[in-house]
């Protein structure tokens, strides 16, 4: 579906303000802020930590989300302290047909399985606060059997038996490839 009065002309900017961008999608800025938090919009972030929207990224929101749009693959919650590997693993997951959601804590990922159940969790351990393992079993208390891949830089001969034993379908060290991720995550839940 396209927007043809939303298509930029050649000489509009490929990168947006937050302000810009909630224009764009005719929302609030809070609105736009919650769904990039949530990772429905994706967001860059400048030095100064300002966020910058590519236009591309919001007509691909709208051509997926607006009328008669919908999301184009099962949905999985991306959860890590850190924005740049979320970033990447989002990206290789929607090329390969998953619709993703980012969570930057535990904390944020429980809200947001309340809002709505993903179909598969990708779960970094080490967090502060919260840690993988306590949200896993606050998880399965919770919501039940949503499976979940655990994947640490901290990894030893012990890792994937004591993932699976607490509840988790796999474990994977990092850095990782991402089509060894991209698999796991196939074999769970195919997109």
């Amino acid at each position: 579906m396209t927007y043809p009065g939303r298509r930029a002309p050649t000489g509009e900017p490929d990168w947006l303000t937050l302000g810009q961008a909630a224009k764009f999608l005719g929302v609030a800025q809070s609105t736009i802020r919650k769904w990039s938090d949530q990772g429905r919009v994706p967001a860059f972030y400048t030095p100064g930590g300002h966020r910058r929207y590519r236009r591309r990224d919001l007509e691909a929101f709208l051509d997926r989300s607006g009328p008669g749009g919908k999301a184009t693959g099962p949905l999985v919650l991306v959860v890590d302290d850190d924005a740049r590997l979320r970033e990447f693993m989002r990206v290789n997951l929607e090329m390969e047909g998953y619709t993703v959601r980012e969570a930057s804590s535990a904390e944020e990922a429980l809200g947001s399985i309340e809002d709505q159940a993903p179909e598969l969790v990708l779960l970094d351990v080490v967090m502060p606060g919260i840690d993988g393992w306590e949200m896993l079993q606050r998880m399965q208390e919770r919501y039940g059997s949503i499976p979940v891949i655990m994947f640490s830089g901290q990894v030893d001969e012990n890792s994937a038996g004591d993932a699976e034993q607490r509840g988790a379908r796999a474990f994977v060290g990092k850095p990782f490839d991402p089509q060894q991720l991209i698999e796991r995550a196939k074999q769970l839940v195919p997109a």
